[in-house]
């Protein structure tokens, strides 16, 4: 299924596509109270996300939209993930689509030396919540949290996965 799948950067080109994926997943499928006009950073992409040095990509099938991810390089060799949405009907681990959106923000993260990712997402992503947690991402409080960490006020569940190699690892 791979093969149906097309991965790469976007830009402010693409912002109608990534909200009109986006919002009906947020509103629609999972009632998270939230506007457009709460998230400028989707009519912006560039500014918001790709000058700073993160990035934001999208999974294609043919030309339509299915799925995002995002990444803020919040300084300090650590960055947030933002905006990982997969349209329902590639959901899951028979398409791999999420995972390979993942992959690809981790190892564009791990490039640019980051040691650590957050996220921070609402209880009603229940599937999301355990597919964070089976990719290695731990839960931690909102507390634990770095004050560098750009907190969404409707998020209730953050997690962090450390990218830097185990001693074991580095030989």
């Amino acid at each position: 299924m791979d093969s149906l799948y097309e991965i790469k950067s976007l830009n402010n080109s693409h912002c109608r596509q990534i909200v009109d994926l986006i919002l009906p997943i947020q509103q629609n499928e999972f009632n998270v109270p939230v506007t457009l006009e709460s998230q400028p950073d989707l009519l912006d992409i560039e500014t918001h996300y790709l000058r700073p040095g993160g990035g934001f990509w999208g999974a294609f099938h043919g030309d339509e939209l299915v799925g995002t991810i995002a990444l803020i390089d919040t300084g300090h060799h650590a960055g947030a993930i933002r905006k990982m949405f997969v349209a329902r009907d590639y959901r899951g681990r028979t398409t791999g689509l999420a995972r390979r959106l993942l992959e690809t923000l981790i190892a564009y993260g791990a490039a640019r030396g980051m040691t650590d990712l957050y996220l921070g997402t609402v209880a009603q992503l229940q599937a999301a919540r355990r597919f964070y947690e089976r990719n290695g991402f731990i839960p931690i409080d909102r507390d634990a949290l770095p004050p560098y960490f750009p907190k969404m006020q409707v998020d209730t569940h953050f997690y962090h996965l450390n990218l830097a190699p185990r001693s074991d690892e580095r030989d």
